[in-house]
């Protein structure tokens, strides 16, 4: 399988029944209802099913890690051209960007574990497929275009059908914990499959990548059927008898009509395209002010990674995030960016870049318990079908903006920049908020951006519960 994109690959989620039906707790740490077991960052873990999933993720993400780790270069092996790999990720990409909210409804229309288990073998057969032609040398540059194409299309249903079935696995108010726990798995799967990828394709071969990747999907299509849903999980809602056009047009209509979720993907595209492409900004800004290299630039992203699995581990004490929270980890953490522009020394920004990869990992913790939780049941699935445009539209213009502004400001000030346009416009926005709080008309949505933020970060302390 190639990537969709040049992000890490997504924790995919693995459900599996446990053996024996699961009794009311009786003591607190059963049931998650003390205060410290209901904050507890791993309590997501006291289900066996999460304990298997868990497992099972971490094969899958270390997999998917050995085929990134080797796959660009087998392109270009196979090209010579660095704008057929281009062109080979823009094609893996494309659909998500304009098929999302298609791929979305059909998962709100179709049985999701039935979609989520033919899913997974369809890409399983992709990856194997691919590992028996490289491994027999017959992988053409058509052919393989053709199966980035066929990877984005499958994905664009894949995707959402099990970031949903997996809602299943734990009770509502532990979806944040099972979140986290799924981000710490991812970290712990990255630098497993970085680390094996060397040593696998060493002694037998870059199709090996390609295999591992297909037997992860090949597990996750074998367990699917088994699953039940955890105790006190909400029932997944019934597959809805829709066309296309209306069920297409009903995820847009409500997530355009949802103030929060409007919100959030204002706070997340204003802070991707403006500095958290932090591969991008500081690699130059430890290449260029800061006179680094290689081994320097490789020092700040350990840290960011160690910083993220962090944030995961704190972001698991979450139970209702708000877009509130979003606001304030969006503005500080563009406050830490400013800071870290104007780092003097490598040291300085070493320390400087762990708060800011914590607050990353929260917000991408709190965005995504918001989008799995806070629309209908019968919804989610163009919810996540409309985010899967949206964030595919910044993750293409993000890399290109901030290019832009490092080649037109230099590495400093794109960073600075970039941060107090953030933290602005947060902070520009909460004011409002409160003045617009008193008027009669405060429901009304704002249609620039700014009001579109702050009308939702002043009402949006409380969650609408899930269906």
């Amino acid at each position: 399988m190639l990537p969709e994109n040049t992000a890490p690959p997504r924790a995919r989620r693995v459900l599996v029944p446990s053996r024996r039906t699961v009794s009311a707790p009786t003591t607190a740490r059963s049931a998650g209802t003390g205060p410290e077991a209901s904050r507890a960052p791993w309590r997501s873990l006291r289900h066996q099913g999460m304990r298997w999933w868990s497992l099972a993720n971490l094969v899958s993400n270390a997999g998917a890690w050995m085929q990134m780790t080797v796959q660009n270069l087998l392109v270009l092996q196979l090209t010579g051209s660095a704008a057929v790999t281009g062109l080979s990720l823009a094609l893996q990409v494309a659909p998500g960007l304009l098929l999302g909210l298609a791929g979305g409804a059909a998962v709100d229309r179709w049985p999701r574990k039935t979609t989520a288990a033919v899913s997974q073998a369809a890409l399983a057969v992709i990856a194997l497929g691919t590992a028996a032609l490289v491994a027999l040398g017959a992988l053409s540059i058509p052919v393989l275009l053709v199966l980035a194409v066929l990877t984005g299309l499958i994905a664009t249903i894949e995707s959402p059908a099990c970031a949903l079935l997996g809602n299943d696995l734990v009770p509502r108010e532990d979806v944040p914990s099972a979140i986290a726990v799924g981000s710490v798995v991812h970290s712990v799967g990255r630098l497993a499959g970085t680390a094996l990828a060397g040593v696998v394709v060493g002694l037998f071969g870059m199709a090996s990548a390609y295999l591992a990747n297909g037997l992860s999907f090949v597990l996750v299509a074998l367990v699917i059927p088994f699953l039940r849903p955890a105790a006190g999980a909400a029932p997944a809602a019934e597959p809805e008898p829709e066309t296309d056009h209306q069920g297409v047009r009903a995820g847009v209509a409500f997530f355009c009509g949802r103030r929060r979720l409007v919100a959030v993907a204002c706070l997340t595209g204003l802070g991707s395209m403006l500095g958290r492409n932090y591969g991008l900004t500081l690699a130059a800004l430890v290449s260029g002010a800061l006179h680094g290299g290689a081994r320097e630039y490789g020092l700040i992203a350990t840290v960011l990674a160690v910083g993220g699995t962090v944030g995961a581990v704190i972001a698991g004490r979450l139970r209702n995030p708000s877009v509130r929270l979003v606001a304030v980890l969006t503005a500080t953490g563009g406050l830490l960016q400013c800071l870290a522009a104007l780092s003097p020394t490598l040291l300085l920004l070493a320390v400087l870049v762990v708060p800011m990869a914590v607050l990353e990992s929260l917000s991408d913790t709190a965005v995504s318990t918001i989008l799995q939780t806070d629309p209908p049941a019968h919804l989610r699935g163009r919810v996540l079908g409309a985010w899967r445009s949206v964030s595919t539209l910044w993750g293409l213009a993000g890399p290109p903006l901030l290019g832009a502004s490092i080649q037109l400001l230099g590495a400093r000030g794109a960073l600075l920049a970039g941060g107090l346009l953030v933290s602005g416009a947060v902070g520009g926005g909460s004011v409002a908020s409160r003045r617009s709080a008193t008027r009669p008309a405060a429901d009304t949505v704002d249609g620039t951006v700014g009001g579109t933020v702050s009308g939702a970060v002043g009402g949006a302390d409380q969650l609408v519960a899930a269906a």
